[in-house]
């Protein structure tokens, strides 16, 4: 399995993908190749969706400067960083003074080629090592993007899994960054075989609801179609990226960061002794801020390795597989995120069957007398019992009780024999 991640991540890396283009479905393709039961949806250039609208697609053929000697650099067969993505076409002679206008490098580090992108814009400029703009001297440079836009389609891949419940777990990731490991082939890859692993399980209690798609304009087009059946069915869910490097593990609550999908994470985290850095919701920076926007309000959250803009390599050139991405990394991202949806489909949501407290008393379950006493099992029993709202699991509760689970479920067995609780199988929408 460790290296089928690896090996699929290589045959993903050539592919020149966009929010619209060949190279996105094509990497659609290839991951229904693996997962044959991944749907193909399509959604026309010009559509409406909110407060955007799908651009037009950008068809690219080729793209290169050629120096004052004819030699040519920045060629985009190359390395496809090295076009700013949805340039628009050009073909002229320019100085060295007005073609540094248009290109982009990065001072700081200067061997890396930057990933940049005007979606919105009609522009055009290159990428370059910042050492081999150094080295441009004065003279005639010819520019040539062989490009075009066209009224074309946007595809989203998407594999729904029935299962027992049509409460859902919904796990999104996308799939239109040009040739970067970390950051973008990581989230598809660990996805696929994510998927391909909840498919190959016997019947899930939950529903699974995946999906591929372009970042930001995608899972807003996504929404636009299918916000009202996620609003009513998901219980929980991810956004999956830059899950490939082994430096750290990193933690973006969802935005109200009490939800379902939060206290399952952080309960793998913790009870694998995974070491965990927190971010807050201030520092989101993916679709997880369509999914949990006011209004829409899914409890997506989601867990990452190096998260995107903290590492050095992050929409360069240097962000490849073995220096960032690797083996050891991705495939423990996938067991934690296989820990995850084992804990979500195991556990239990205990409900109270009573409206306002029970009257224990009559129950022989607390004192009669009102007095002080320093062991009062009835007061634990109802202490338990206000966090019993069917949405809370066993162990969130245990939590915040700062008890053993070990010992909540003896307190929940009490409550049960009493019929004062329900343990529903599946978490109630909030």
């Amino acid at each position: 399995m460790n290296n089928d991640l690896i090996n699929f991540a290589k045959k993903l890396w050539p592919l020149n993908r966009s929010i619209i283009g060949d190279g996105t479905r094509k990497t659609l393709q290839l991951i229904k190749q693996v997962c044959p039961n991944l749907k193909i949806l399509n959604y026309k250039s010009g559509t409406n969706v909110f407060d955007w609208t799908i651009p037009k697609e950008w068809v690219i053929h080729d793209a290169f400067i050629l120096k004052p000697n004819n030699q040519k650099i920045c060629d985009f067969n190359k390395n496809n960083l090295h076009v700013v993505g949805y340039s628009q076409g050009v073909n002229k002679l320019v100085s060295l003074r007005n073609l540094k206008k248009r290109l982009y490098s990065l001072p700081n580090q200067p061997d890396a080629i930057p990933y940049l992108t005007s979606y919105y814009k009609k522009t055009w400029g290159f990428c370059i090592s910042e050492n081999e703009k150094k080295k441009l001297t004065k003279g005639k440079y010819r520019v040539c993007i062989n490009s075009r836009f066209i009224n074309g389609r946007m595809s989203i891949g998407e594999i729904y899994i029935k299962g027992k419940s049509n409460k859902e777990i919904f796990l999104s990731t996308y799939v239109c960054h040009p040739s970067m490991a970390n950051n973008e082939l990581s989230g598809p890859v660990l996805t696929t075989y994510l998927s391909k692993w909840i498919l190959n399980k016997k019947k899930t209690k939950y529903s699974y609801r995946i999906v591929f798609l372009p970042e930001t304009i995608g899972s807003i087009t996504y929404l636009k179609h299918k916000y009202k059946k996620l609003k009513k069915n998901v219980i929980a869910g991810y956004n999956i990226s830059c899950v490939g490097d082994d430096r750290t593990v990193s933690f973006l609550p969802s935005r109200k960061s009490n939800s379902l999908s939060d206290s399952a994470a952080l309960k793998v985290l913790e009870s694998e002794d995974i070491k965990y850095k927190t971010y807050t919701w201030n520092e989101r920076g993916s679709d997880e801020r369509q999914y949990c926007h006011p209004g829409i309000d899914l409890p997506i959250a989601s867990v990452m390795r190096s998260k995107y803009g903290t590492y050095p390599e992050y929409h360069t050139s240097l962000d490849t597989i073995g220096r960032v991405m690797n083996k050891k990394g991705i495939s423990k991202s996938l067991k934690i995120y296989k820990s995850i949806i084992n804990l979500i489909e195991k556990t239990t949501f205990p409900e109270s069957t009573v409206l306002c407290e029970p009257h224990l008393s009559k129950r022989n379950a607390y004192p009669t007398l009102n007095r002080q006493q320093k062991k009062n099992t009835g007061r634990d029993l109802l202490n338990v019992l206000t966090w019993c709202d069917g949405h809370n699991p066993k162990y969130e509760i245990a939590k915040k009780l700062k008890i053993s689970e070990k010992k909540l479920n003896n307190y929940l067995l009490k409550l049960k024999k009493m019929k004062l609780i329900s343990h529903n199988e599946t978490c109630k929408i909030v």
